[in-house]
């Protein structure tokens, strides 16, 4: 819980009751690889920290779509369920073994009210993950297919983590045109 605890420290000041007190709330769940952590149509409750291992957002229609990767320190939640209570579009496995601490939704809300500096924590954790879904759309729309492999690739310890084919979903590519792209790129 180490890794939580500094995330936190290192976004807003908290005085050491009011971090246990919100730790305390926290519980560890270990996922094995291809496990699901919420499944295409159940509701989301919880929030999460990703302590080791890798998640990926995906959904089934005609294929297998990769919409999110989520990394070792990340704090996220499918938040298009979980906010409105609706039901889920898409599936979060475990891409390989993996350890995460989740809090319920409602000691989140109770948190927040309980502990201003909580609120700053999640308003800024917000903020950033707006700021990257913003700049993956403008990947997206403006660069090419190559340019995002490329910058896929400066993302540390990415590539770890998933597979070729589920690579080429989320750069939005089938698996023949990701391995000619890389072998062009040699």
């Amino acid at each position: 819980m180490q890794e939580l605890k500094s995330l936190i420290r290192s976004s807003v000041g908290l005085e050491e009751e009011d971090l246990q007190k919100i730790l305390g709330h926290f519980t560890l769940k270990i996922l094995q690889k291809s496990q699901l952590l919420l499944k295409r149509g159940q509701i989301a409750s919880h929030y999460y920290f990703l302590n080791k291992g890798a998640l990926r957002f995906f959904y089934n229609d005609d294929q297998e779509l990769t919409a999110w990767i989520v990394q070792p320190g990340e704090f996220f939640a499918e938040i298009s369920s979980l906010s409105p209570a609706l039901p889920s579009r898409f599936n979060i496995e475990a891409v390989v073994d993996t350890e995460l601490y989740c809090i319920h939704k409602s000691d989140m809300d109770l948190l927040y009210r309980q502990i201003p500096a909580w609120q700053e924590f999640g308003r800024k954790l917000w903020e950033g993950m707006a700021v990257r879904m913003i700049s993956e759309i403008i990947s997206f729309q403006t660069m090419t297919v190559e340019e995002r492999y490329l910058a896929f690739l400066q993302k540390p310890g990415f590539m770890q983590f998933i597979s070729v084919k589920q690579l080429a979903s989320y750069l939005g590519i089938t698996p023949n045109a990701l391995s000619r792209i890389r072998k062009n790129l040699r």
